[in-house]
């Protein structure tokens, strides 16, 4: 039989089965799901002392493994498969299914009914509405989690990953595979953001399946000691579930494309020509900060008869230009970063309406500059403007 790959686990565990590769040979595909339908309810026994009983006031799951007990009992091909592996001598048993418990359901209704998919004689082990074991297993392990001791060493590190997500320097991902969990990665799970601080040594659990033990911290302040496997159930099975992107490599803006590299748009910086008495008193100080596809020229030329520009010509004092950016973000990140030092004015429009334009910003043009700068390297998530100082200064120290 060819080995199952991650793919067709998580196929067969949205079905409800937890199927493992095994090392014998020969066995067909519905032959190990079968087996492994059989050892869940193994399991039970072991854990409860008793093989699963049908009755309303039982749980769902031992309802379930009942049926599916039955089931295996009255088919002579899973007898006779499953007889060298009943160790409990489950399959001798009679069946306990009530008097009347299914007297108007065929095979396939009252397995439905219960919620296993009956389809096909291969599905008495598949759960339609219910969580396999596998399942469970995984929301236990991530639900169980202690108190973070050395959290403040990790605070840092969310704080910085939500501002580059607000900034959309990082960005989240449907989860896909077992390989993106790995040392230093994010991931959105149960609504909180998880970092994979640790990742144990690989070892190969007994049904010969590649996995690792990881310390996981989470932005509430705690933290888990969970498998990875269980880690990768959680994210399929939360609908939520994200992982966070690296933040993107090489720099926003460049003064020359480079091969493989298009032109996005232009930062321009502009300083007002109006006559309005706040406009004059700190005119070199003043400045719309703005992102644009298009021609900055083109983009200003009726800058007069527009509220935007102040109703007032303006002159073009800065550009730069961006290459695999998007612009919209950009400015957003830009506007954010200066946002205490918004010009709080109302002018009139053409027609005599109020407008207060969002673009303008009491900063030196120096200030633009290093700002741009920090852009580049990645470090300007850490800043933000401070009028009294007139300067970038790091966040924690606002």
């Amino acid at each position: 039989m060819a080995d199952f790959t991650d793919e067709d686990d998580a196929l067969l565990e949205e079905l409800g089965v937890e199927v493992e590769t095994r090392k014998q040979g020969g066995r067909t595909p519905r032959e190990e799901r079968i087996i492994a339908g059989f050892e869940d309810i193994q399991r039970f026994v072991d854990q409860h002392g008793h093989p699963p009983q049908h009755g309303e006031d039982r749980d769902i799951f031992e309802r379930l493994y009942a049926v599916r007990l039955d089931r295996l009992r009255d088919l002579d091909e899973c007898r006779a498969l499953l007889e060298p592996l009943d160790r409990q001598g489950l399959l001798e048993r009679a069946s306990m299914t009530p008097p009347g418990f299914a007297d108007d359901l065929d095979d396939d209704q009252l397995l439905s009914q219960l919620g296993v998919d009956a389809e096909a004689p291969t599905d008495i082990t598949e759960l339609r509405h219910v969580r396999s074991t596998a399942e469970k297993r995984a929301a236990e392990e991530i639900a169980n989690r202690t108190k973070c001791e050395d959290f403040e060493r990790f605070k840092p590190l969310f704080v910085q990953v939500k501002r580059e997500l607000d900034a959309g320097i990082r960005q989240t991902r449907p989860f896909q595979t077992m390989a993106e969990i790995k040392q230093g990665e994010f991931f959105i799970v149960g609504g909180q953001i998880a970092y994979v601080a640790e990742v144990g040594e690989e070892f190969i659990s007994q049904y010969d399946r590649r996995d690792s033990r990881l310390r996981v911290i989470y932005d509430n302040g705690t933290e888990s000691d969970v498998l990875l496997r269980s880690l990768q159930r959680a994210l399929h099975r939360d609908e939520a579930g994200r992982r966070i992107t690296d933040p993107s490599a090489g720099p926003l803006f460049a003064d020359a494309s480079e091969d493989g590299d298009l032109a996005s748009g232009t930062i321009y910086v502009l300083r007002s020509k109006s006559d309005h008495p706040v406009v004059a008193a700190n005119r070199d100080v003043l400045h719309k900060i703005g992102v644009t596809g298009g021609d900055v020229d083109k983009r200003i030329a009726n800058a007069k008869l527009d509220a935007t520009y102040l109703m007032a010509d303006v002159d073009i004092v800065a550009t730069y230009n961006l290459y695999n950016v998007n612009r919209t973000r950009l400015e957003n990140l830009i506007h954010r970063v200066f946002g205490r030092a918004q010009l709080d004015l109302e002018i009139k429009d053409r027609f005599g309406h109020p407008v207060v334009p969002r673009e303008w910003f009491l900063v030196p043009l120096f200030v633009i500059d290093e700002a741009v700068d920090r852009i580049k390297d990645g470090t300007i998530t850490d800043y933000t403007y401070d009028p009294q100082k007139a300067a970038l200064v790091r966040v924690k120290e606002c």
